[in-house]
C-alpha cells in the first residue's frame, strides 16, 4: 500500500496546508503513527492543539475524521457497537403479525448493528484509512482502557454474535491526555507518543498570523509577549494557544492594532477561564505599572514604529 506522507516535511507542508503548523517533533511522530500503523498518545496543557492535530491530519490526506469523546461512565455501547433494539423489536411484530416467528440468530444480524466510532473506523472501506479521534481518553474509566486492548494490538473488535470484524487497512489512531490521571502501562506501550509544549514565542506568533490574518504585526507581537508573561503566573489554567487564538481574534474583531492595558482588561474573558486567574492577571497589569502599552517592549515596539504600523487602536 502507498504511504500517506513521503517524510515528515511532507507532513509539515501538508498540515500547513490546512491550517496546522507543526515542528520537527510533531510532525515526525505523526509520520511514524502512519508509517508504522501504531496508535499515537498526544499529551500537554490544555489548549496546545492535540485534538486539532488529529482534526488537521484528517484534512491534510482527505479522509473521515470519526470522533470518540470520551468521559466517566463511557460504555462498551458508546463506543463499539449497539444492537438496533427498535428496529429488532418492529422486526419481530411485523413477522409475528404474518403469523411467523424469528429466532435469535434472525435479530443479530449486520442488519440490525449500530456502528459506533470504534467499529466505524474498521469497518471503513476507502482506499484511505480514517483518522480516529480518542480524545482525553485519561477522562474514561479504567475498564474502558482495557476494551482498547484488542482494538489497538489488533485493529479488531469481536462481537459474540457475529465473529471478529479485523479492518482492511488500520486506521490512523490518535489519542489525546491531559493527565487528569495516569494511564495504563498496558495503553501506554501500545502507542507511540509525543508531548506537545508551549509553542515558542516565534512559533506561536507564526501561529497567529496563519489563524488571525485580521491582526496586524504590532498585535500579534505584542500579545504573544504578553501570553507568555501570563503563562508565568500562577494560574490555574495557562492560557494555550486556543485562547491565545480567541484573544487576539476578538482584539482584532475590536479593531484594535497594538495591545493596550484597556483592551487587555477589556477581553480578558477569552484569557482567564477562572475569577481568581482574573484578578491574577488583573494585579500583574497593576505591578506592571502605568505604561499604556502592555506586552510588547520597547525593542519590539519601536520596530513595529519603524514599520509605519498605527499606536493608537482606531476608535
Amino acid at each position: 500500500m502507498s504511504e500517506l506522507f513521503t517524510d515528515a516535511d511532507d507532513v509539515r507542508r501538508r498540515l500547513a496546508t490546512v491550517g496546522h503548523l507543526v515542528d520537527e517533533g510533531m510532525a515526525t511522530a505523526l509520520l511514524l503513527a502512519t508509517v508504522l500503523d501504531r496508535p499515537l498518545l498526544l499529551e500537554g496543557e490544555p489548549g496546545v492543539g492535540k485534538t486539532s492535530a488529529a482534526k488537521a491530519l484528517a484534512g491534510a490526506l482527505g479522509t473521515p475524521l470519526i470522533r470518540l469523546q470520551c468521559y466517566e461512565g463511557l460504555t462498551a455501547g458508546e463506543a463499539l457497537y449497539e444492537w438496533n433494539y427498535q428496529r429488532q423489536l418492529l422486526a419481530v411484530r411485523l413477522t409475528e403479525a404474518g403469523g411467523r416467528q424469528l429466532a435469535d440468530a434472525d435479530l443479530f444480524t449486520e442488519e440490525f448493528l449500530l456502528d459506533r466510532p470504534l467499529l466505524r473506523a474498521v469497518r471503513h472501506r476507502s482506499p484511505l484509512p480514517p483518522v480516529l479521534l480518542i480524545d482525553e481518553i485519561d477522562r474514561a474509566d479504567d475498564e474502558f482502557e482495557a476494551l482498547l486492548f484488542e482494538f489497538l494490538g489488533e485493529w479488531a473488535i469481536t462481537i459474540p454474535e457475529l465473529g471478529t470484524f479485523a479492518a482492511v487497512r488500520p486506521p490512523v489512531v490518535v489519542l489525546t491526555s491531559n493527565r487528569s490521571r495516569e494511564l495504563h502501562d498496558a495503553l501506554r506501550r501500545r502507542c507511540l507518543y509525543h508531548w506537545i509544549d508551549f509553542p515558542t514565542p516565534e512559533r506561536a506568533a507564526e501561529i497567529l498570523r496563519l489563524a488571525v490574518p485580521a491582526a496586524n504585526e504590532p498585535l500579534i507581537a505584542s500579545a504573544t509577549e504578553f501570553i507568555g508573561r501570563v503563562r508565568a503566573l500562577d494560574l490555574d489554567k495557562a492560557p494555550g494557544m486556543a485562547e491565545a487564538i480567541d484573544w487576539v481574534s476578538a482584539l482584532a474583531a475590536l479593531r484594535v492594532s497594538r495591545l493596550a492595558r484597556r483592551d487587555v482588561v477589556a477581553t480578558l474573558s477569552a484569557v482567564a477561564k477562572s475569577p481568581d486567574d482574573r484578578t491574577a492577571i488583573t494585579e500583574a497589569l497593576e505591578e506592571a505599572g502605568p505604561l499604556e502599552e502592555v506586552g510588547c517592549s520597547e525593542d519590539s515596539a519601536g520596530s513595529a514604529d519603524s514599520a509605519g504600523s498605527e499606536q493608537a487602536r482606531r476608535p
